[in-house]
């Protein structure tokens, strides 16, 4: 049964990260009456039960391991996919340019394995709603297995299997992201479903399908504040006397494109 417990000492049924001596993570589940491997030796669930965090735990051939729950930073990477996900470094900026709030409604179309899912749950919380779109049954029943597993109970999420340049349905909604190679086809729908106000976000891997998308949002008239952004991670190296960056870095994984829904089809004064 999954919990979701954010304090306390470590329970059954909860998600938690071993990280070796060189930060190397492994993402288990505690389930009692298991073993798991890790670079050769074992560790017994059963015995990190009741623990707290950052704990040191040692496998059958006496390596060292600390224990913790994971961050949602942690938990991406290390999630259990069959599509690309999106990476931590691009969530961050996607809650905060598409203004994810509290009690908002969000629709999300293209759901991978659920890394951005699981975020927008956290960030609208319980009295939001999110509803998400996926045209694959392969993704979406990894969605379901990951955010079961690595959120819990979710009766705020919506996922519907379906094209959803077909059938969006919603109307007034808050928010719109947009994961999809050629969002430009939901232009008009997505100004139908948003709220005046609303922000349409998209995240693309190429410049071409950017452009696209945004002759179409400046075509449409219904659009305004049209940016396009990037965001490059690097980390820094830091033991000793040996301060630099690390060599190598997390550069370009996507565009992130934001736009505010107006009341009325008419292109913005300062778009003109």
């Amino acid at each position: 049964m999954t919990r979701t417990v954010s304090s306390g000492p470590l329970c059954e049924g909860e998600a938690v990260i071993f990280v070796d001596r060189k930060e190397r993570e492994y993402l288990k589940r505690l389930e009692k009456g298991k073993k798991f491997s890790i670079r050769g030796g074992r560790i017994v669930l059963e015995e990190v039960v009741g623990r707290e965090e950052g704990t040191v735990v040692w496998s059958s051939l006496n390596e060292s391991f600390l224990v913790f729950r994971p961050t949602l930073a942690q938990l991406i990477p290390n999630l259990p996919r069959v599509a690309q996900v999106i990476y931590p470094k691009d969530i961050g900026p996607i809650l905060i340019w598409a203004d994810i709030f509290p009690g908002a409604t969000v629709i999300e179309a293209g759901v991978g394995p659920g890394a951005l899912t699981m975020a927008l749950l956290r960030a609208v919380g319980p009295e939001g709603r999110v509803i998400s779109y996926e045209i694959r049954e392969d993704f979406a029943q990894m969605a379901r297995d990951n955010v079961g597993a690595f959120y819990g109970a979710a009766p705020h999420w919506t996922l519907k299997i379906g094209d959803v340049t077909q059938h969006l349905e919603e109307k007034d909604v808050d928010r719109i992201l947009l994961d999809l190679p050629e969002p430009w086809q939901l232009t008009e729908k997505a100004w139908e479903a948003l709220r005046p106000g609303g922000v349409l976000l998209s995240y693309l891997p190429t410049v071409i399908q950017v452009k696209s998308l945004v002759d179409s949002l400046r075509e449409h008239g219904g659009f305004a504040r049209i940016e396009t952004m990037e965001n490059l991670m690097r980390f820094w190296h830091i033991k000793g006397l040996s301060v630099r960056p690390e060599h190598r870095m997390v550069a370009h994984t996507g565009f992130i494109t934001v736009a505010r829904r107006l009341a009325g089809k008419e292109r913005a004064r300062t778009e003109r």
